[in-house]
């Protein structure tokens, strides 16, 4: 007959869980290791929150520069953009925009 399992105690499920939480298995050559999870913003990755809720100002006072020029684009066609001017030019208004230096 087979050994049964011991059950865990309360403190071991605990801390099975946060171990659970904070660590996750990978395999290297064969074998399993335990890393470190990337740290996630809303079960996200933080880069990926990043560029989908920052806003240009809050990129520059942080220094990510990197992240502006994805995010530049999309928020200048809304901004410009009105109500009734559907055949408005976005584009051409930024580029004129940042000619004459009101953009960065």
């Amino acid at each position: 007959m087979a050994k049964q399992k011991k059950k865990l105690s309360p403190d071991q499920k605990a801390a099975k869980k946060k171990r659970q939480k904070e660590y996750m298995t990978i395999f290297v050559n064969g074998k399993q290791k335990r890393v470190k999870r990337p740290p996630t913003i809303d079960s996200m990755d933080a880069d990926e929150f990043i560029t989908r809720n920052a806003d240009p100002i809050w990129l520059h006072q942080n220094e990510m520069w990197e992240y502006m020029d994805q995010t530049e684009d999309s928020d200048a066609k809304s901004v410009f953009r009105g109500p009734y001017d559907s055949d408005f030019d976005a584009t051409a208004s930024v580029a004129i925009l940042k000619t004459y230096g009101f953009l960065g």
